[in-house]
């Protein structure tokens, strides 16, 4: 496959080195520096494009490639009051948009584990209260993280007790509070929660490098390749 990526900073280039050793070609490298060769990519020089951009950049890439018949997969966090102008545009153009919050099969896993936990513990909300941690580098442009904010929307479908999250700062009885903080060189860990006066439940997960994630964005674009429509990892993953 001839795959282009939009965002080339760490995560691009931890993309790239695996997108190589799995047989794929690069057909373009795009960042701020070059963004103008956005304009160059088309179903003539590319069958895929993974964009790992920033917030401020991954609504106008993703307009693009869906105006332009690009199948695209998006990691990128932060602009997702937009998403659903994107899954518009996808849909109009028969084209094909994959997006999620984190590509790691560990985290997704930890997705389903995370909402089996909160139907768990509906129930028993009374004495039990939920909270979840997140850490990450100190580059990490947004906070929440997007899996943050994916472990709690998957909190508040199952627990009838919440409605929505807050971030550093104290919840009200509707919400669940996400602790963020950026330390250091950490690839990302999240921690859920439930604490009573008598003990605590909690899982967590640690990703060790960056190598997960792109893994599951280079398998996510050959995934997609001649398919249209809206994706997600639960899609690929069969969940």
């Amino acid at each position: 496959m001839r795959i282009a990526l939009l965002g080339y900073g760490k995560m691009g280039k931890v993309i790239e080195q695996i997108a190589l050793q799995r047989g794929h070609e690069i057909s373009a490298r795009i960042d701020i520096s070059n963004r103008a060769d956005l304009l160059s990519l088309s179903p003539d020089n590319t069958d895929a494009v993974i964009e790992f951009s920033s917030p401020e950049s991954a609504y106008g890439n993703l307009k693009f490639c869906m105006e332009f018949g690009l199948p695209t997969v998006s990691g990128t966090t932060g602009w997702l009051q937009h998403k659903h102008e994107i899954e518009k545009l996808c849909l109009e153009n028969k084209g094909a948009f994959f997006y999620a919050s984190n590509y790691s099969i560990g985290v997704n896993l930890f997705f389903e584990l995370n909402k089996t936990l909160a139907r768990l513990m509906n129930p028993y909300t009374t004495e039990y209260k939920v909270s979840s941690n997140e850490i990450h580098h100190t580059e990490k442009k947004d906070s929440p993280s997007g899996t943050a904010i994916t472990l709690a929307e998957g909190i508040i479908e199952n627990l009838a007790s919440k409605d929505k999250w807050v971030n550093n700062q104290i919840a009200a009885e509707n919400e669940v509070p996400i602790w963020s903080s950026r330390e250091g060189k950490v690839p990302g860990t999240h921690e859920i929660k439930y604490i009573s006066d008598v003990d605590q439940l909690e899982i967590k997960h640690i990703a060790h490098s960056r190598n997960g994630f792109a893994l599951g964005a280079v398998i996510a674009a050959e995934w997609i390749y001649g398919k249209t429509g809206i994706f997600g990892m639960k899609d690929m993953l069969g969940f």
